[in-house]
């Protein structure tokens, strides 16, 4: 990849992967036949529709529109073979908390990768809600046998995280009683709950304060066995996507950028003021609600004075309870870090480890091998700025995110970058990444 001068043009990017994920679970689980419009184009969502397709669920595609003919929460039907969930977390994730309450087994697996992440996470609360789940020492593969009549519990969760929180409460659709997880240490995106709601499910949503202190936190209740219809849906532009090319935008001077029809649920939408504190000139446009989601149109321009914290805004450090929000963005964020004054710390973010890669290694890696002075945590990184950066030869660590992150750091380089491993890992994600970034760049 060569420098740019600047990023210019408007874009309308594929559906948002996770509330891809959760429409075509949830439209499986209903009664009758769902359109999902707009539904991610990702090689991730596609191994959600074809586990779903080995449950004997109808899905029909016809490019990004997705028709689903649910099967109630006991249509479902033993697969003939394990339910290969590639690298997809989310899929595992949350299909163990559906199939928790089937009555006969099934086995979850994935790639190397996701064989390799944990889901110890998901195992203790279905098997405190009667399902039975072994696996090799807390990894996949998952072998589940449910039960019919799941019992409901009341969960904290020790870790903040959307995808165990999902499993649950698809979970607590089979359980006799009300469902009931309790989310301390940073808000997780709330798109499951939406998308219930959505279906017509009903979930009550409450804050309570911790004993002793003014500290608050939410609990989410789902009372089962639910029962609900199909439903329209037309998914919004993923965010995490659309940050690549905001940051794009805004580190690139006289670029002008929008992004059309994107997704700004709270809960995925601090990027945007975590760029705007650093000065970078984000705007929102045109918002509106759409399927229970809030879209909008994102309008970013580039600064030829850099970016910087807002006096007393404390932009430049990322940690406590903002590390949930921008778990995805935080690759990209500690490359933006490197034209910031100041610099940036992130810190909490010990999760990054777990992921596709170990992203706080993956990071600190190839920022050093372009030039950036770097100082690794256990858990996050310190990056100073500004630096100008030097292209390098870099390594996508089989990382869709790591790829992606440095493709835009590439773009305010000097010189050549070449990152090896970046177009394969991507298309897992965002197969239209380089060209829609391509139909944009000027140089």
């Amino acid at each position: 990849m060569r420098p740019a001068k600047r990023v210019r043009g408007q874009l309308r990017l594929p559906g948002d992967k996770s509330i891809s994920h959760r429409a075509a679970i949830i439209a499986a689980l209903a009664h009758g036949r769902s359109t999902l419009q707009n539904y991610s184009t990702s090689e991730d969502c596609a191994r959600t529709l074809s586990c779903l397709q080995a449950l004997s669920v109808q899905v029909e595609q016809d490019g990004s529109s997705v028709q689903i003919t649910g099967r109630g929460l006991d249509g479902l039907v033993e697969p003939r073979a394990q339910l290969d969930c590639g690298n997809s977390g989310t899929t595992m994730r949350l299909l163990a908390g559906v199939l928790a309450g089937q009555e006969f087994a099934s086995t979850l697996s994935g790639d190397e990768s996701l064989r390799s992440r944990p889901m110890q996470r998901v195992i203790e609360p279905l098997e405190l809600m009667g399902a039975r789940v072994s696996s090799q020492g807390g990894r996949a593969p998952l072998h589940i046998r449910g039960q019919r009549s799941l019992r409901p519990i009341a969960y904290a969760m020790p870790v903040p995280s959307a995808q165990v929180k999902s499993c649950i409460l698809l979970a607590g659709l089979k359980a006799e009683g009300r469902t009931s997880v309790i989310e301390r240490g940073g808000q997780t995106r709330d798109h499951t709950e939406r998308m219930l709601k959505w279906f017509g499910v009903s979930l009550e949503t409450r804050r309570e304060q911790d004993r002793g202190s003014d500290a608050t936190f939410e609990v989410l209740t789902i009372e089962g066995p639910a029962n609900f219809s199909a439903h329209e849906l037309n998914i919004p532009g993923d965010i995490s996507s659309a940050t690549f090319f905001i940051a794009a935008a805004a580190l690139l001077p006289s670029s002008v950028l929008e992004l059309k029809d994107i997704g700004l649920n709270r809960s995925r939408s601090q990027v945007l003021s975590t760029l705007t504190q650093l000065q970078a000139d984000v705007k929102v446009l045109e918002e509106s609600e759409r399927c229970n989601e809030p879209v909008g149109t994102i309008r970013v321009c580039g600064a030829a004075s850099g970016l910087t914290s807002t006096e007393g805004s404390r932009a430049n450090i990322i940690e406590g309870s903002l590390i949930p929000q921008l778990i995805d963005e935080l690759p990209m964020l500690a490359v933006v870090g490197t034209q910031v004054t100041g610099g940036l710390t992130i810190r909490d973010a010990a999760e990054l480890r777990l992921k596709e890669s170990d992203r706080i290694t993956a990071v600190v890696t190839n920022l050093r091998a372009m030039g950036a002075e770097v100082t690794e945590y256990e858990d996050g990184l310190t990056v100073c700025g500004p630096t100008r950066l030097s292209g390098a030869r870099l390594s996508a660590f089989g990382d869709h995110r790591v790829a992606m992150a440095f493709s835009i750091a590439a773009l305010i380089a000097e010189g050549e970058t070449e990152i090896t491993g970046a177009k394969e890992c991507v298309g897992v994600s965002f197969p239209e990444f380089y060209a829609m970034l391509e139909s944009v760049v000027e140089r």
